[in-house]
């Protein structure tokens, strides 16, 4: 009998020498258990296509009695003919059992067991079969209905019920070769659609981060998501207020670094999720035009980039993103009389600050957006040192290229010609380095239009000079 119908019957198989699994023997799923397998010739999935380590996880579990498959994004990647970046296993063994087999191998996390099995850089995440809460176990919820709590063990039938689309909820079982799809996820993989698996509005509640995840799968797979499950994102996207900002910020990093910053961005507009990420950013946009063209232009230089396997950085597209933020909050602050030089800088800390409540930004990368935002003002200097020190600054590229966008996008900044300066910097790279430095050397440099002030003298030195005078 295969391997997956024995799980379906809801058999434990004995490990050879390594116990029963612990799963819950009185778990039932939360409906039908009838599974479409799919088989080799029928889904087109080659083993050359999965990553050898996850084929070396897979088959070692197989080998020691146990049910193991690959899962998820993997799959449904595999079936679109796109390399797959993660593999995922999930198995009837526990942690533990899992821990066992291979001496590579870290157990991680409260809310959700995992084993992680290392080989080198690279990691294949081992999840043992869930199953409902109230079955067993460990699980929890908090009054929201957010899952706070997630180690209650099951088997196959019930865990697809506990993944979030139908397209994450396919199997490809490494006994048979075969493809298990308990929820309609080949055809939505086929027709290119995303639907939530269960009750939407419970599945939401239970971790609002899935309507992040489908805005970054509707984006990233070209798919449409499904009506019945976009409705109700509109009413409960402020659940993600209650997601903590690190995680948040994880998910920010995929939905602009995958190479669909721009449908993502343009995603998260349609279903107003922007503001829960970037408060600041989408009230600006609401009265700024222009600011969401440097927006859309900064992601598609982004998108272009990772498309070309050339270096980014989170910080450029997060300074972009709070870019009108804090020149607003420069003028103000300007207007008591302080330095442009000194006020963009307290800008840059209370605009973070209050960011910081949604996403909370590494330091490593805010200080690279504060340099992005303080050489803006530095690149009318022509000559001279200060320009010599503008070229030389180690984040020079990421500003004027900021720069060169601002100026694109036709932004209008106060005694400044943004689209002179961006073609100016751009003339003098062209130059090697020596001659760079002869030119800005030779430049005419601009003369301070401030009448110098006399320095006191301190009053004890003054006495001193009237008593030498006497």
């Amino acid at each position: 009998m295969l391997n997956w119908l024995k799980s379906l019957n809801g058999k434990r198989r004995k490990s050879k020498g390594k116990g029963k699994s612990s799963a819950s023997p009185t778990a039932t799923p939360a409906t039908s258990r009838d599974a479409h397998v799919i088989s080799r010739a029928e889904h087109g999935i080659s083993r050359n296509h999965i990553d050898k380590h996850a084929l070396k996880v897979l088959y070692r579990l197989h080998k020691a009695g146990y049910h193991a498959c690959l899962v998820g994004g993997a799959v449904r990647d595999l079936l679109l003919g796109i390399e797959p970046k993660d593999f995922d296993v999930a198995t009837d063994a526990t942690p533990e059992q899992v821990n066992k087999l291979f001496r590579n191998c870290r157990l991680i996390g409260r809310r959700f067991r995992l084993a992680h099995i290392h080989f080198g850089k690279q990691i294949i995440e081992v999840a043992t079969f869930r199953a409902d809460h109230d079955l067993s176990q460990s699980g929890q919820q908090d009054e929201s209905g957010r899952i706070v709590r997630d180690n209650v063990f099951g088997e196959l039938a019930d865990d697809v019920w506990r993944r979030d689309f139908t397209v994450n909820a396919l199997y490809y079982d490494i006994a048979d070769f075969s493809v298990i799809d308990f929820v309609g996820g080949f055809d939505d993989v086929k027709a290119r659609r995303l639907s939530l698996i269960g009750d939407v509005e419970t599945r939401y509640r239970e971790d609002p981060v899935r309507m992040l995840r489908a805005v970054r799968f509707a984006a990233k797979l070209d798919f449409e998501i499904e009506e019945h499950c976009s409705e109700p994102i509109f009413e409960l996207g402020h659940l993600l207020q209650d997601i903590p900002p690190a995680r948040l910020y994880e998910e920010a990093l995929k939905l602009f670094h995958s190479g669909n910053a721009v449908k993502s961005f343009d995603l998260l507009l349609e279903y107003d999720l922007l503001q829960y990420l970037f408060p600041e950013a989408a009230t600006a946009l609401d009265q700024d035009e222009v600011f969401k063209r440097m927006l859309l232009t900064a992601m598609e230089n982004t998108d272009m980039r990772i498309s070309k396997d050339l270096r980014v950085t989170p910080a450029f597209l997060f300074a972009a993103l709070l870019w009108r933020p804090v020149d607003d909050e420069t003028r103000r602050i300007m207007q008591t009389g302080m330095p442009h030089s000194v006020a963009i800088q307290k800008a840059a800390t209370r605009v973070l600050s209050r960011q910081s409540a949604s996403i909370s930004i590494p330091k490593r990368f805010t200080t690279v957006m504060r340099d992005i935002w303080g050489m803006q003002s530095r690149f009318h200097y022509r000559g001279g040192k200060r320009a010599i020190g503008v070229l030389e600054h180690k984040k020079f590229r990421a500003a004027y290229d900021f720069l060169c966008i601002r100026a694109q996008v036709g932004e209008v900044a106060d005694n400044t010609d943004l689209e002179a300066d961006c073609q100016w910097w751009t003339d003098i790279q062209k130059h090697d380095t020596d001659e760079q430095r002869r030119m800005l050397l030779n430049a005419p440099t601009k003369k301070s239009s401030r009448r110098r002030r006399r320095r006191r003298k301190p009053a004890a030195n003054k006495a001193a000079d009237k008593a030498a005078d006497s």
